[in-house]
C-alpha cells in the first residue's frame, strides 16, 4: 500500500463520523498501519468505544464528542488533536446523512438546511480549522465524503442529499486547487451503495435497496473496510499526485 515501510506510524489522522460505518472501519484500518487516530463523532459513547477499538490494535486512538455542524466544536476538535498529538497528517471527513427520503417537492425548509449543515458546512469547517496547520506543516491530505448519489436523478435520488453531496465535490476541487502548490491534497471519494448502519436506518424502502443494488454489475453493496482501505490508500505516499479529482468506488453502477 505506502511505499514507504511504517509510513503512517507517528502520523495523525482526524476522521469525523467515526463512531460507526464508514468512519468506524476507516479508524481501524489506519490504526492497524499504526497511525494515531482521532475520532470524532456527535455519538460520544461511539467514538469511545471506536478510539478503544484503535488502542485493542496497539496504536494510539482518542475519541472526541463532536457535532460537526456547530464550528466551534469542529475547531475544539482540531486544537484537541493537536494537543493530544503534536500534528494532524490527515482528515477525513466521514460525517453525513441524507435524513429523510423524499420526493423534490416534499423538502422542507428544516430536511433542506439539516441536510446541507451536515453535508456541506461539517466539511467546510473542518478543512477550515485543520488548513492553517497543514500549511504551517507544508503537508497534509484531506479526503472528503461525496456520493454517488450526486449524478443520479429520479425518484428516490432525495435531490437535498444530492446537492449537498455535489457541493462536496465542488468545495474539494476548489480547496485542492488552491493549495496544490503548498503540499495539500484534497480528494473526495463517491461510493455507491454501502452496507452501514446510516444506509439501513435511512428509510430507504427495500424495493429501492434492491434496485440499487441491481444497477451494481457487482450485485452487492461495498462493505465500509472496501472503502476505508481506498481511504488509506488516498492518504499513503504511493499517489502524491492525485489531488481535487473524485474516485468513484462502485462496483461498476456508473449510474449516469
Amino acid at each position: 500500500m505506502p511505499r514507504t515501510p511504517d509510513y503512517f506510524h507517528g502520523r495523525t489522522i482526524v476522521i469525523t463520523g467515526a463512531a460507526s460505518g464508514i468512519g468506524r472501519a476507516t479508524a481501524l484500518i489506519f490504526a492497524r498501519e499504526g497511525a494515531n487516530v482521532v475520532c470524532a463523532d456527535v455519538d460520544a459513547e461511539g467514538a469511545r468505544r471506536t478510539a478503544e477499538g484503535v488502542a485493542q490494535l496497539g496504536a494510539k486512538g482518542l475519541g472526541v464528542a463532536t457535532d460537526v455542524t456547530s464550528r466551534a466544536q469542529v475547531n475544539a476538535l482540531i486544537r484537541r488533536a493537536i494537543e493530544e498529538f503534536g500534528r494532524v497528517d490527515f482528515l477525513f471527513n466521514s460525517a453525513g446523512a441524507a435524513g429523510r427520503r423524499c420526493g423534490f417537492l416534499e423538502i422542507d425548509d428544516e430536511l433542506l438546511e439539516r441536510t446541507f449543515d451536515l453535508n456541506v458546512k461539517g466539511t467546510f469547517y473542518a478543512m477550515q480549522a485543520v488548513l492553517p496547520h497543514m500549511l504551517e506543516n507544508g503537508a497534509g491530505v484531506i479526503v472528503n465524503m461525496a456520493s454517488m448519489s450526486h449524478k443520479r436523478g429520479g425518484p428516490g435520488a432525495s435531490v437535498h442529499y444530492a446537492s449537498a453531496k455535489g457541493a462536496v465535490l465542488t468545495m474539494t476541487l476548489g480547496v485542492a486547487r488552491e493549495f496544490a502548490d503548498r503540499g495539500i491534497r484534497a480528494i473526495s471519494i463517491s461510493p455507491g451503495p454501502v452496507n452501514t448502519p446510516f444506509a439501513r436506518a435511512a428509510n430507504t424502502p427495500p424495493e429501492l435497496i434492491r434496485r440499487f443494488v441491481e444497477d451494481v454489475p457487482m450485485k452487492r453493496m461495498a462493505e465500509p473496510e472496501e472503502i476505508g482501505e481506498l481511504v488509506l490508500f488516498l492518504c499513503s505516499d504511493a499517489c502524491p499526485y492525485m489531488t481535487a479529482d473524485t474516485v468513484y468506488v462502485n462496483g461498476g453502477g456508473g449510474w449516469r
